[in-house]
């Protein structure tokens, strides 16, 4: 079964892209959007991993700014090119053909099958969709999204970062009736990764073990440099719900988007009682922590030893 992604392409993109590409699914598309840094930025990095691993799916490039309001990047955490590491960096890839998202993304869901996406950045690509084309983004069948907080965020003390840099985006999304089902903050953090684990990527012996496992630790440091024992593996756990829906349990909810006020912009809102609002998504409450961790470091590795 052929699936979709949408990526702001950092690393932990890159193991959530790798996640699926070694599951049962083939990767029809990737789309790429603002986030983790500007969009040239994120089209430079998703040219270099194409390189590196070998990719033949097409990628196309979407959105470089959000719905309204001014453009948000990760760059002050994650750096100028939204990848941190300890050594190695991904290589110079050919430049991406100019090919566009949107109109991707249209011939996609023209096509037969289930339409099931993976989005991991801002959700802007798929509110244009939603907006422009509201009969195809009627076909989307599962839209499994990394981002939000049931209790807080992290780009804000309100505010998830992906939330954050388009909640107009998600609020269309919500009121377009998309089947959205969020892989929040508060799941991710159940899955950590530490320094230690990217040793056997390190070791694995493969032409790219050295630039899997120096992205991997880069990555890694963002939390042990806050003096945290790791780093949640956010996109890759989004990855797992998608692929492997019997590690993670959801549970419907109602779900809004916060879009004023300078301290709760981008908060999203997660009501669990049916008593008091009319459901209109799913959340991700619960994981197997232990098999995700499993999935994602045995993709890590199996990378690393091509």
């Amino acid at each position: 079964m052929g699936v979709w992604i949408d990526t702001d392409m950092g690393f932990d993109d890159i193991a959530a892209i790798l996640v699926v590409a070694q599951s049962e699914y083939e990767i029809d598309g990737v789309s790429l959007v603002f986030g983790n840094a500007p969009l040239p930025q994120v089209r430079r990095n998703a040219a270099g991993a194409a390189a590196a691993f070998d990719w033949n799916f097409p990628i196309h490039t979407g959105r470089a700014m959000p719905v309204l309001g001014t453009l948000e990047t990760a760059e002050a955490i994650l750096g100028a090119t939204g990848i941190p590491t300890i050594g190695k960096s991904l290589p110079d890839g050919s430049a991406l053909a100019d090919s566009d998202a949107f109109a991707a993304l249209c011939r996609w869901l023209e096509g037969q099958g289930q339409r099931r996406i993976l989005a991991l950045g801002p959700l802007t690509n798929i509110a244009a969709v939603a907006l422009a084309r509201p009969d195809l983004a009627a076909r989307i069948r599962d839209l499994v999204w990394m981002g939000g907080g049931v209790t807080s965020g992290n780009h804000t003390a309100s505010a998830e970062f992906n939330a954050l840099a388009d909640p107009e985006a998600l609020s269309i999304v919500i009121a377009h009736g998309l089947p959205l089902r969020m892989v929040d903050l508060d799941l991710c953090r159940k899955v950590l990764a530490r320094p230690e684990d990217a040793e056997p990527v390190r070791n694995a012996g493969g032409a790219n073990a050295e630039l899997i496992a120096d992205l991997f630790a880069g990555y890694i440091r963002i939390g042990t440099s806050r003096g945290r024992p790791g780093m949640a593996i956010y996109d890759p756990s989004a990855a797992v719900a998608f692929v492997a829906p019997d590690i993670v349990g959801f549970r419907p909810a109602r779900i809004d988007v916060e879009l004023q006020g300078s301290l709760t912009r981008g908060r999203t809102v997660v009501e669990t009682r049916d008593t008091h609002a009319a459901f209109n998504a799913q959340f991700a409450a619960e994981i197997d922590a232990d098999r995700a961790r499993r999935i994602i470091l045995a993709a890590l590795v199996s990378e690393a030893r091509k």
